[in-house]
């Protein structure tokens, strides 16, 4: 394979080869999936230059490893030497494949997802949606700013959670952003104490600050009575005022908006259901940023942009839709 003009390809044309490589390989479909996130994390989290220095440099295995160890030092809160292991391992692989020919055909099941694809792009054609670009983004942004409802919302919730209550070490603070979200988000907490109460005990100011993804997963299910409750969507608003660039809101119009896109360019290769997993979907949000070339925009101007997206394609059929969700 000739890996300069391997070099010369834009981010999504490379990772779509690849994935090509990755299905004729014996491999399972979770780490297909999984290679094709992270094979390109140095790429996503330094750059371009610095994936390929690591990828082609002749200490292979010294160079990756201290460069991966330092990007997730600066951007993970797990142990960066362990998690380190794991990348260099989709590394190795994706050198493989640059001594690979790159020719090899997808296998069997593969093409009969593709026929899957084909057959959901089909259904949704009749659903005419802009494609994702930088021009769509802006105009949406635009349209954000000039919903003065929203920005009223958001300057008092901002108030609340930044300034009047920032910490979660107090119950009657917790309860008092708890409600507060409840009622203008519209997410159907009709018994607000017990969550106020689990988000207490579970001390989780420095995990907000550190952006630590797997925090929605425990703030998300709460015991009401003897019921076991999952609270997905309000549990990713709390985390996103408090830290809005690391956590972007998970909603149905949200949820809507990647599947469409998905089905209709394959952007990313993922399961309706990984879109309730938290840390798999906050994934999905950066691999469409990517995909469509909007790296310039922070993850929470991504999210407005498509959550006004799907609330403009996919409306919803029950009453006036504020930032919400139906819980979930």
């Amino acid at each position: 394979m000739d890996i300069n003009k391997m070099k010369a390809l834009p981010y999504d044309e490379l990772r779509a080869l690849y994935r090509n490589f990755l299905h004729s390989q014996n491999i399972s479909q979770l780490t297909i999936n999984t290679a094709y996130t992270d094979t390109f994390y140095l790429w996503r989290k330094g750059s371009k230059d610095l994936f390929w220095k690591a990828v082609t440099d002749t200490d292979f295995e010294d160079i990756a490893k201290d460069e991966l160890i330092k990007a997730l030092s600066e951007n993970s809160t797990g142990n960066a030497k362990s998690l380190a292991n794991s990348y260099l391992s989709h590394l190795r692989r994706f050198r493989i494949f640059l001594a690979s020919d790159g020719t090899a055909e997808p296998s069997a099941p593969t093409q009969e997802k593709s026929v899957y694809r084909a057959y959901t792009r089909k259904k949704k054609m009749d659903i005419d949606i802009p494609n994702p670009s930088i021009e769509q983004v802006e105009i949406y942004l635009t349209k954000w700013d000039g919903l003065e409802n929203y920005h009223l919302q958001e300057d008092a919730l901002n108030k609340l959670f930044f300034e009047l209550c920032p910490k979660n070490t107090d119950v009657i603070d917790i309860l008092l952003k708890a409600s507060t979200l409840n009622d203008f988000y519209s997410t159907n907490i009709f018994s607000i104490y017990p969550v106020a109460k689990h988000i207490c005990a579970l001390d989780i100011d420095l995990r907000l600050k550190a952006g630590d993804v797997t925090l929605v997963g425990d703030i998300q299910y709460v015991n009401i009575g003897d019921t076991l409750k999952n609270f997905y969507s309000f549990a990713s608003k709390y985390c996103s005022y408090h830290n809005p660039l690391d956590y972007p809101i998970y909603d149905s119009y949200v949820d809507e908006v990647l599947r469409y896109y998905r089905n209709l360019d394959n952007f990313s290769d993922f399961q309706d259901g990984d879109l309730k997993d938290y840390v798999k979907f906050k994934g999905i949000l950066i691999d469409f940023r990517a995909f469509y070339g909007l790296d310039k925009y922070n993850l929470k101007q991504i999210d407005q942009y498509v959550w006004l997206l799907g609330k403009d394609y996919f409306p919803k059929n029950y009453g006036k839709k504020k930032r919400g969700d139906k819980q979930k």
